[in-house]
């Protein structure tokens, strides 16, 4: 398309070149250096004077993917780039959105407000952890939502029995979402979180027995809460589990506790690449390439964007 370019950072690279095949584009040049002393450098490798620039970056750890887009930001203003939109597939701190505690701070916010003063005239993200990040920014911000890309995966497959589960309160608004779509019923999961990444499952609301469960949530991180979901359902007389995640973060033992858990399959997007070095075969992957391209090319075009969910 004239005058626009996309460029995809270190953290989603393979993304980014699907992305681009979908819109028929190159995927711009972009230099990126890691100095001996650990430090970035990124340059554009072509002329992006006027152009409509998207810059391709989640900001799942390490630290350094979020620093390489706000060098990436900063490199396209001086640059001279018309509107600079970045592209966060995954939003990383978005669960740091309040003040729960005293003397702790509200990272979502801080990250948001950096991209902003950095040089960001448009955020486009999916599936954020906490919707009012939004209010965080102080330029538009599109919110893409996976579901729609899972729900025709999931009317496919024609599961009979199906019922809905929302490992938390929080995903309760989510699940609704899928129950609505699917024909299926609501059992929502309530856990308290003692410590961090420690998730303990307290009540569950609803009836699973003698059903296929499908477990829905955005983010997977160390994977308690979606096994610990997972096992409760099966202890419940539920016949399978299977479950969608928009976000697959999978750290510290997540491949294994799921490789060992009742779940039989584990539908996620490509926000997130997977580890190759861990076990995944569970794990089946649909790209958000396609999502993200018409995003791209509506917002390029200054056409709606929210006519994607009607």
């Amino acid at each position: 398309m004239d005058k626009m370019n996309i460029f995809a950072g270190s953290a989603n690279m393979f993304l980014g070149r699907k992305v681009a095949e979908y819109l028929g584009v190159e995927l711009g040049g972009l230099e990126r250096v890691r100095f001996s002393d650990g430090e970035i450098f990124v340059k554009f490798s072509q002329n992006i004077r006027g152009t409509d620039v998207f810059l391709i970056q989640s900001t799942f750890p390490p630290a350094e993917n979020i620093l390489e887009l706000l060098f990436m930001i900063d490199a396209a203003k001086r640059a001279s780039a018309r509107r600079i939109t970045v592209v966060i597939p995954y939003f990383g701190y978005a669960r740091q959105d309040r003040k729960d505690e005293p003397r702790v701070a509200i990272s979502s916010k801080v990250i948001a407000q950096v991209l902003t003063n950095v040089g960001a005239h448009r955020v486009l993200t999916m599936d954020l952890h906490a919707g009012q990040i939004q209010g965080f920014f102080e330029v538009p911000v599109d919110h893409l939502y996976a579901s729609y890309i899972f729900l025709d995966y999931l009317v496919k497959k024609q599961i009979p029995d199906l019922t809905i589960v929302a490992p938390d309160i929080g995903s309760t608004k989510m699940a609704s979402f899928y129950g609505k779509n699917l024909n299926a019923d609501l059992v929502i999961v309530n856990k308290q979180r003692p410590r961090p990444n420690v998730a303990e499952i307290e009540t569950v609301i609803g009836e699973v027995s003698g059903k296929n469960v499908l477990i829905v949530d955005d983010l997977i991180d160390t994977g308690g809460s979606m096994v610990g979901a997972a096992v409760k359902m099966m202890e419940r007389g539920a016949k399978s589990v299977i479950a969608c995640c928009s976000h697959a973060m999978l750290s510290g033992q997540a491949y294994e506790k799921i490789a060992e858990s009742p779940i039989e399959e584990l539908v996620v997007t490509d926000t997130i690449p997977l580890r190759e070095d861990r076990e995944h075969s569970k794990i089946k992957v649909i790209s958000c390439a396609s999502m993200f391209g018409e995003a791209i090319k509506r917002t390029h075009l200054e056409q709606s964007i929210s006519s994607l969910f009607v």
